[in-house]
């Protein structure tokens, strides 16, 4: 019985997972639905299920006050289903319930605690994850998914999000000593691997003194001069000791970032991936990263010494140096979304209009990253005078967008734009009214809609 429902939920995720790269988000959540009422405990099911929902709603959602008071009484059904301890029925009504809006606060909240109630924290953790991509980036969000984190005891992913954290407040020394303290954990998560099974090995972890030592060292909010020698002299040792050990070489190389010694964190990086012997995202991400940084450092150096040409030639080469990297990237991970839309952009930038349009047309499967790359698609469209084919990726794109946020006020903007060129004045200022009521400083909106306004009088 067991088999026969192990093998329903992966019939059912598959042909989600095949509605969902096809746009159809609709028949994705029915068929993911039926793969977690089959088979509950199937994170990735949930993850897929998660991008679905909020693919759908962002098509096809209702946000009234009629949606937000039934919102209201499926949180109530919930919460009671907690209190009476049926724990898996709640997740379950969770999951209704975020089909109808999974972006909305409160239901997230109450889809996390029926899942922590129910002893899943990292099925709660996905929940305020794919919020976060999905949004603003809003950092309180992105604390929420660390913090989620951290119960599950998954100290890489926690450390993961604290990084993107102290990147989005870099001067923010609380959040700066949580992502010591998960570094920390992670380390000695790794050490407790290497020893599990061995006589002794973990309590001889903890009572190791000089170990504990080291582990307060890291754990301060800077690391500085003698103490950054330190702890990279550690992991140098370590890395010695236990050669294959990628967490160690991580580590080395966010050791070396932190003190932009970048070279060192370059050569570092390189000899990880060198020492793995498989393809690593990650790795690979924190070179490309790192050897950016590298750029800009060097950069900046020439430009405080008033060498304007080289500050520029080293520019140009960084540039080169971006594109390239992404190019190689996506061909050794050719199923990565947002490699491709990061390509596409770097072909928009170039004005190789063909070639970002093939990798932007795949990046808008990505929820993380479809209506920026609808945006986008449309932006080639208008380069190459195909103005029909751009307006329809505006319209798909405005329409999936609820409120009036940064990239709506683009993209209605480009449709007015579209509406004014094709000589439709009466459609083309609505477009730009719609814009100017929540940002009457927005590009040159002012003088357009003046302008458009007095021809709209003139033909009267």
């Amino acid at each position: 019985m067991a088999v026969d429902l192990a093998q329903k939920a992966q019939n059912f995720t598959n042909r989600g997972r095949q509605a969902l790269e096809s746009g159809r988000y609709e028949l994705a959540v029915d068929m993911l639905m039926e793969a977690i009422s089959a088979a509950p405990d199937v994170l990735e099911t949930r993850k897929l299920l998660r991008a679905a929902q909020i693919a759908n709603f962002r098509k096809n959602g209702k946000t009234g006050f009629g949606a937000k008071l039934g919102y209201m009484m499926d949180r109530n059904k919930i919460a009671a289903l907690v209190k009476k301890g049926e724990y898996n029925e709640a997740m379950m009504e969770a999951e209704r319930l975020l089909c109808k809006n999974p972006l909305d606060p409160d239901n997230i909240e109450s889809a996390v605690k029926a899942a922590e109630a129910a002893g899943k924290t990292d099925h709660a953790a996905i929940s305020v994850e794919a919020a976060y991509e999905c949004s603003n980036k809003d950092p309180a969000l992105l604390e929420r998914v660390a913090t989620y984190y951290q119960m599950a005891k998954n100290w890489d992913k926690a450390r993961d999000a604290y990084q993107k954290l102290a990147e989005a407040r870099p001067g923010d020394q609380r959040i700066m000593q949580l992502l010591k303290n998960t570094e920390a954990q992670a380390t000695m998560n790794a050490g407790w691997e290497q020893t599990a099974g061995k006589k002794g090995g973990f309590q001889n972890l903890i009572a190791n003194k000089e170990q504990a030592r080291k582990l307060d060292q890291a754990n301060k909010a800077v690391i500085t001069g003698d103490d950054a020698d330190a702890l990279i002299q550690e992991k140098i040792a370590q890395i010695e000791k236990e050669p294959k050990n990628m967490n160690f070489r991580r580590a080395l190389a966010r050791l070396y970032v932190q003190s932009k010694r970048y070279a060192e964190a370059i050569e570092c990086l390189q000899k990880a991936i060198e020492v793995s012997g498989s393809m690593d995202p990650e790795l690979d991400r924190m070179l490309s990263q790192t050897t950016v940084q590298y750029y800009e450092q060097q950069i900046e150096a020439y430009r405080a010494a008033g060498d304007e040409a080289n500050a520029i030639e080293l520019e140009n080469q960084k540039n080169q140096f971006v594109f390239d990297d992404l190019a190689s990237r996506v061909e050794r991970y050719p199923n990565d979304l947002h490699l491709r839309y990061e390509l596409g952009l770097q072909y928009y930038t170039y004005e190789y209009y063909d070639e970002a349009l093939e990798h932007l047309q795949l990046a808008q499967r990505s929820p993380k990253d479809r209506l920026w790359a609808l945006y986008y698609l449309a932006m080639c469209f208008l380069k190459k005078g195909q103005t029909d084919m751009a307006v329809m990726q505006l319209e798909t794109a405005r329409d999936a967008i609820p409120t009036m946020d940064d990239l709506k006020k683009k993209v209605v903007y480009q449709l007015g734009l579209c509406a004014e060129s094709a000589g439709d004045l009466e459609k083309a200022y609505q477009y730009y009214k719609d814009v100017y009521s929540t940002d009457v400083g927005f590009e040159d909106l002012s003088e357009r809609m003046l302008r458009v306004s007095q021809a709209l009088k003139n033909e009267k």
